[in-house]
C-alpha cells in the first residue's frame, strides 16, 4: 500500500516540472481524440489482463497467482503513471487548461484536476481488480469499499502540498506586498516551507483520521487493555481509533502524531477479532516503539532531507540537460516543442532522484526501524513470541508469501526469523539500536556534505559563474535557431553585462539595436554601460548621452530618467542632471533610496560646480 504513496507524488512531481508555454505539440482536436485513445487502451489493457488472472485463481498455485496479482497492479500503476506523464508533457493538457480565468488565480485548482484525472486512473485498476482480490483471498469487501480504502488510504499524502499551495495562492491574490516580497526570497521560501512542514506533521493526525472516517474505540476490555499498557510504556496520546481500512478486515495497526495532543492510535476490527489479548499487545507494543524511538520525527527529517537534497542538486540537473542537448538534440526535429524535450528530461532525473531516495535511503531507514520496533516488544515483556505468532497468523489469513519482498518491510520470514534469534541472544537488539545510530551518523553527514554543495552551487562564485555560463549556452542556442530575434540579442547582453564580460555585452547590445533600433531598454542598458562602466575603456559619456536622450524621447520611465540623468552628469551638465533626477524620483514607484542618492549626487556636483565658480569669480575681481 505504501506504492500508492510513492505513485502520487512521482504524479505530482510530473505535473509541478512541467513549464506552461502557448506551444503545443498538437491541436486542441487531436490533443481530446489521443487522451480519450490512449483512455480506451488503459480500461482496455487492464480489464484484459485482470480477467485472464481471474480465470486462473482455481487453477494455479496460490502463491503465484499472489505474485502475478501484484504485479499486474505495478505493472498498470507504471502505466498509468505513464499515461498521466503523457497526458502532461506530450499532449500538453495543463497548456490548453491554463488559459481559464480560475485556473490562472487559483493554479493549485488546476493540479487538482490533474491529480484527480490520476486518481481515476487508478481507482480504474482498483475497480478491475476487485473481483480478483476477492476470489484470490476470500474476502468479502464490496467493489466501493476496495476502490475507495485504497484511494482514501493514498490521497492523504497530498494534503501538505494541497495546503501549502492554497495558502501562497491565497496570499499571491491578496492585496498586500509583504507576504509576497518575502515568499518571493530564497530565506522567505525556505522558512515558509519548514514552518509549514512542521506545522502538517504535528496537526496533520487530526486531519488524516477524519479523512479516514476513524472512530474511538469503544470503552471495554480491548480499549482498558491498551491504555494500560500505554500506561506501563508510558506513551501518551490522544485517542484509540478504529480503523475502517478495507472494511477493517487487514490485520493491522498504526500510530501517528509527533505530539500527544494529537497523536492517534489505529487499530483495524481483524487485529482485535483475529488475535488473542496478548499478541494484541505485542501489535501495540510494536506501535509504541515507533514512538518510543523517534521514528515519526526522523521521517519528518528524512523529507527534508529530501527537500535539501533537491535543492543542492536542481541547478547541476539543469546544466546536466543542457549541456547534453547533443545526445538528444535529434528529438526537437521530430516536431517536438524543444522547450517539452528539455522540461521532460529535468523531470525524468528528478524523479530519478526521488526513486533512488526514497527506494534506497529512505526505503533502508524504514525497513530497520520496523525492525527497531519489533524488538521493542522485549522493552515491555519478556518474550516476542505472541508478535511472532501474529505475524504466521498474517500468513494464515492473507495467504500472503513470507518470503515476499517488500522496499519498506523486511519480509515477514525475515522478521520472524530476527525474533527468533533475540529470543536466544538479546544481543541482536543491541546490535541493531548500534547499526541504526551509525547509519543515522552516516546520513546525517551526507546531507551536511550535500548542504555545503548546494551552497557553494547557488550562492558561491563556482555557482555564480556556472549560472552566467549556463543562461549564455541557453540563449547563443536559441540564437542559433532564431538569428533575427533581438530580445535574445537583448538578454545575451543582460547576462554578459551582470558577469562584467563588458565587451560582449556592448557586442549583443549593439546587435539588438541592429534589428530593431528603437527598444527604448536596449538603449537605456547600454547608455547606463557607456555612463557607469568600472574599466575606463568601456566608458563613452557621449554615446551614453545619446543613446539615453532617445531611450528617453520613446518612454518615459523613472529607471530610463535615471540613465539620462546620469548620462547628463558623466558629461558635465549638471542642471540637466538634477533636472532628470528629480523628475525620476517623482516617477518612482519603489527604489526611492536610490533615486534620492543619486539626486542628492547631481545636486552636490551642481552645488561644487556653482560654488568653485562664486571663488574663481572672486579671485578675478
Amino acid at each position: 500500500m505504501f506504492s500508492n504513496f510513492i505513485y502520487f507524488i512521482i504524479v505530482l512531481l510530473i505535473y509541478t516540472t512541467y513549464p506552461i508555454s502557448e506551444d503545443t505539440n498538437f491541436t486542441l482536436y487531436e490533443t481530446v481524440l489521443f487522451f480519450f485513445c490512449l483512455i480506451i487502451i488503459f480500461v482496455s489493457s487492464t480489464r484484459i489482463q485482470f480477467g485472464r488472472l481471474e480465470k486462473r485463481i482455481s487453477k494455479q498455485d496460490f502463491y503465484r497467482l499472489d505474485h502475478q496479482f501484484n504485479t499486474i497492479l505495478t505493472r498498470q500503476f507504471i502505466m498509468a503513471s505513464v499515461l498521466f506523464a503523457l497526458d502532461v508533457y506530450a499532449l500538453s493538457l495543463p497548456s490548453f487548461c491554463a488559459g481559464f480565468p480560475l485556473f490562472s488565480a487559483i493554479p493549485t485548482l488546476q493540479a487538482l484536476m490533474f491529480l484527480l484525472l490520476f486518481a481515476c486512473h487508478l481507482a480504474m485498476v482498483w475497480a478491475f481488480a476487485h473481483r480478483s482480490y476477492q476470489k484470490l483471498y476470500d474476502i468479502r469487501i464490496s467493489r466501493r469499499s476496495y476502490v475507495l480504502s485504497n484511494i482514501s488510504f493514498s490521497v492523504p499524502v497530498l494534503l501538505p502540498w494541497v495546503f501549502l499551495s492554497a495558502i501562497t495562492d491565497i496570499i499571491n491574490v491578496l492585496p498586500f506586498d509583504a507576504p509576497k516580497r518575502f515568499l518571493s526570497t530564497t530565506e522567505g521560501e525556505i522558512l515558509y516551507f519548514l514552518f509549514f512542514l512542521f506545522a502538517v506533521a504535528v496537526l496533520g493526525p487530526v486531519l488524516i483520521q477524519k479523512f479516514w472516517q476513524c472512530r474511538p474505540l469503544d470503552s471495554g476490555y480491548e480499549r482498558s487493555r491498551i491504555e494500560a499498557l500505554c500506561r506501563k510504556a508510558d506513551m501518551a496520546y490522544s485517542d484509540i481509533l478504529r480503523w475502517p481500512i478495507f472494511g477493517g478486515k487487514m490485520i493491522t495497526a498504526g500510530v501517528m502524531g509527533l505530539v500527544k495532543n494529537f497523536r492517534y492510535i489505529l487499530v483495524t476490527d481483524a487485529l482485535l477479532t483475529l488475535l488473542g489479548p496478548e499478541e494484541v499487545d505485542a501489535v501495540i507494543a510494536h506501535e509504541i516503539g515507533h514512538i518510543k524511538k523517534k521514528h515519526l520525527l526522523f521521517y519528518l527529517f528524512f523529507f527534508i532531507g529530501y527537500m535539501l537534497v533537491s535543492y543542492a542538486v536542481f541547478d547541476l540537473i539543469i546544466y546536466c540537460v543542457i549541456y547534453t542537448e547533443s545526445l538528444y538534440g535529434f528529438i526537437p526535429q521530430t516536431g517536438i516543442n524543444r522547450s517539452t524535450v528539455t522540461s521532460a528530461l529535468f523531470s525524468l532525473i528528478t524523479l530519478l532522484i526521488f526513486l533512488i531516495y526514497f527506494r534506497y535511503i529512505f526505503g533502508y531507514f524504514m525497513r530497520n526501524f520496523e525492525r527497531q520496533a519489533d524488538a521493542y516488544v522485549y522493552t515491555l515483556f519478556d518474550s516476542a513470541m505472541p508478535l511472532i505468532s501474529t505475524f504466521e497468523k498474517i500468513i494464515l489469513t492473507s495467504g500472503q508469501d513470507p518470503d515476499k519482498p517488500n522496499w519498506h518491510h523486511f519480509s515477514i520470514a525475515e522478521r520472524i526469523g530476527y525474533l527468533r534469534k533475540c529470543e536466544s541472544d538479546k544481543q541482536w537488539i543491541t546490535r541493531q539500536d548500534r547499526k541504526i545510530r551509525i547509519s543515522i551518523a552516516v546520513y546525517f553527514a551526507g546531507i551536511v556534505l550535500t548542504g555545503i554543495i548546494g551552497y557553494v552551487v547557488n550562492f558561491g562564485e563556482t555557482g555564480r559563474k556556472l549560472n552566467t555560463h549556463f543562461f549564455e549556452k541557453i540563449i547563443q542556442q536559441e540564437i542559433t535557431q532564431h538569428p533575427e530575434n533581438a530580445e535574445l540579442y537583448t538578454l545575451l547582453g543582460d547576462v554578459c553585462y551582470s558577469s562584467k564580460n563588458y565587451k560582449s555585452a556592448i557586442a549583443a547590445y549593439k546587435k539588438s539595436l541592429s534589428l530593431k533600433p528603437d527598444n527604448p531598454q536596449v538603449l537605456n542598458n547600454l547608455a547606463w554601460l557607456y555612463a557607469t562602466c568600472e574599466l575606463e575603456i568601456f566608458r563613452d559619456p557621449e554615446s551614453a548621452l545619446t543613446l539615453a536622450m532617445k531611450a528617453a524621447e520613446l518612454m518615459e520611465a523613472a529607471y530610463i530618467l535615471d540613465t539620462l540623468a546620469e548620462s547628463y552628469y558623466v558629461n558635465g551638465r549638471f542642471e540637466e542632471a538634477v533636472a532628470a533626477g528629480e523628475r525620476a524620483l517623482g516617477m518612482a514607484q519603489k527604489d526611492h533610496f536610490h533615486y534620492e542618492a543619486q539626486l542628492k549626487k547631481f545636486k552636490d556636483a551642481l552645488g561644487k560646480k556653482s560654488g568653485d565658480s562664486e571663488t574663481e569669480f572672486f579671485k578675478k575681481t
